[in-house]
């Protein structure tokens, strides 16, 4: 198990708003059942299996081409242990527990 947090920016439209691509990757995610997600204000979090993770990376990072966007900047960050099981949940709680 690992958690990821991704961040796609469609980069060459008209405009500053992104919305309405980012609701097109969030139907992708939806859609799928292999990897967790969290939408977040500046990405989504992702909780699976490595290889799910970097597959479904791969995939909604081509999605704002099939829109016609001529760029795509993608940035994934991935933590995975393998001393102990960790989810989303965990790493905020274990936070918290220091508050």
């Amino acid at each position: 198990m690992a958690t990821a947090d991704i961040t796609v920016l469609p980069i060459g439209r008209e405009g500053a708003s992104v919305s309405d691509l980012l609701a097109v990757i969030a139907r992708h995610l939806q859609a799928q059942d292999k990897v967790h997600f969290e939408m977040h204000a500046m990405g989504t979090a992702l909780e699976g299996e490595p290889e799910d993770i970097f597959a479904l990376a791969a995939e909604i990072h081509a999605l704002p081409f099939e829109s016609g966007i001529p760029r795509v900047y993608t940035v994934l960050k991935i933590d995975q242990r393998t001393d102990k099981e960790q989810t989303l949940d965990s790493k905020v709680k274990s936070v918290q527990n220091h508050l």
